[in-house]
């Protein structure tokens, strides 16, 4: 057998590559990662932490409003931009110092640095050329900007985490789940908000009930929504102080801030991977079989340079099975049917399984559950906004095939629910369930009538 450096090199300590370096050496593999930017990848630096934190910073504006409805006085509270960033950074700071303390405590070796393959067990860093029996390719995705004239001006979601002042007016392009969320946090500190999206509806890959609900109620919530509509040129104003995006139908919109949204691209360029025989999808994923194995037998790839399912989770359950794939038993597996998500625009969305689209195409008739109403809470607060709340049914079995909401702590809520159908629970089992009252999760084990 020939002799290696390490058993695995791991390229990429985002939340992948963290988890099956951790795993493989806890296995008893020699295991070494490389990262050339931050511990913890997008998820911890630029995606799911610092994003939840400036959405829940984006609530209190209306929390301390609604408090009014239920006797609260005091005065108009005031926001500071520079509090919430430099807090954020200090969470994130302690957080890249647990991954490295996980990794070294598992007794793997983390090398700084860009790391580059050379051939099928070979990478290259600082100079250096470093043998792997086997190689993991975990280097996330990065968002995407068109070339649209002027998109110097432009941000995307990771320069939106340090901006160095909160801006009076912002421009949020993009219809899925990056665009609401930041649109919502905008207009929750206060900035005058747009979200522009050239699609019919946000929220295009989700049940069509909820992005035309959410698009409600985010206007009700003061912002602005643009459909069917796109920039063709970005230019800065004569004095210099503010943006000017032009629209393709001829319109422009003002604005201090235009943030991009449209998407992100597998992270994969310049890592030599073609040079190493590694195939690629049209779009730069990485190519890979169930086992997460490239088209090179050395080298594997998880997350979201392989472009499946872009979520943290996701990418922390493929990296088990590469783990086990090639140091345990090889029993574990990977099933992307029912992965529950979350959406933390205001209000939230919490989703899992099919929509009612996707189910009427996989099993024919359907019995549809849909409620919308206010919730408790605001009957003190006068806000008016509404929870939505929907079941798809499978009409020959009773199987519940999609749960959907959109209204406060939605993904806490679905979590629960997506067990319930990961088991594979009827609509007969949710209403043999008593609820717990009041809430609004009741409500899914209440509804009684299939909307027709």
């Amino acid at each position: 057998m020939a002799q290696y450096d390490y058993d695995l090199f791991t390229i990429g300590a985002g939340s992948g590559g963290v988890r099956a370096s951790r795993y493989a050496a806890g296995l008893g593999a020699r295991v070494a990662v490389a990262e050339e930017r931050y511990l913890g990848g997008t998820c911890v630096n630029v995606g799911c932490i610092p994003k939840k934190l400036f959405s829940y910073a984006a609530h209190y504006g209306e929390d301390f409003h609604h408090a009014a409805g239920y006797g609260w006085q005091a005065a108009a509270p005031a926001f500071d931009w520079q509090t919430l960033v430099a807090n954020k950074d200090r969470e994130i700071t302690r957080l890249n110092g647990v991954y490295e303390k996980l990794l070294s405590g598992a007794g793997v070796t983390l090398l700084r640095g860009r790391a580059t393959l050379v051939d099928a067990h070979s990478v290259e860093l600082d100079g250096r050329r470093i043998s792997a029996r086997y190689i993991l390719v975990a280097t996330g995705g990065w968002p995407v900007v068109p070339p649209v004239p002027g998109a110097e001006f432009a941000i995307s979601s990771n320069e939106a985490f340090h901006l160095s002042a909160l801006p009076r007016r912002a421009l949020v392009v993009g219809g899925s789940y990056i665009a609401v969320e930041f649109a919502s946090i905008f207009n929750g500190l206060g900035v005058d908000t747009t979200l522009l999206y050239r699609g019919e509806r946000l929220l295009k890959e989700f049940d069509a009930d909820l992005g035309t609900f959410l698009a409600g109620e985010m206007k009700n919530k003061g912002m602005q929504i643009r459909l069917r509509s796109s920039i063709e040129r970005i230019a800065r104003d004569a004095q210099g102080g503010g943006l000017r995006a032009t629209l393709a139908d001829g319109n422009a919109l003002e604005t201090d801030c235009v943030m991009y949204a449209t998407g992100r691209a597998p992270n994969t360029r310049g890592l030599g991977l073609e040079h190493a025989g590694v195939n690629l999808s049209a779009s730069g994923a990485v190519v890979v079989d169930e086992k997460f194995q490239s088209s090179v037998p050395s080298i594997y790839a998880v997350g979201d340079v392989i472009d499946r399912v872009q979520l943290t989770p996701v990418a922390l359950a493929e990296g088990m099975v590469v783990a086990e794939q090639l140091f345990g038993t090889g029993a574990r597996s990977l099933d992307y049917e029912g992965i529950p998500t979350a959406i933390f625009s205001n209000p939230n969305i919490g989703s899992v399984g099919l929509s009612e689209a996707k189910a009427r195409e996989r099993v024919g008739g359907v019995d549809v559950y849909r409620t919308t109403f206010v919730s408790l809470r605001h009957q003190l607060t006068g806000s008016g906004e509404k929870v939505l709340m929907k079941l798809v049914v499978d009409s020959n079995t009773e199987r519940v095939l999609g749960v959907h909401m959109v209204g406060p702590d939605a993904g806490e809520i679905i979590q629960g629910f997506a067990v319930a159908l990961k088991c594979g629970a009827t609509k007969r089992q949710f209403d043999a369930t008593i609820g717990i009252h009041p809430t609004i999760a009741e409500e899914f084990v209440t509804m009684r009538e299939a909307v027709k």
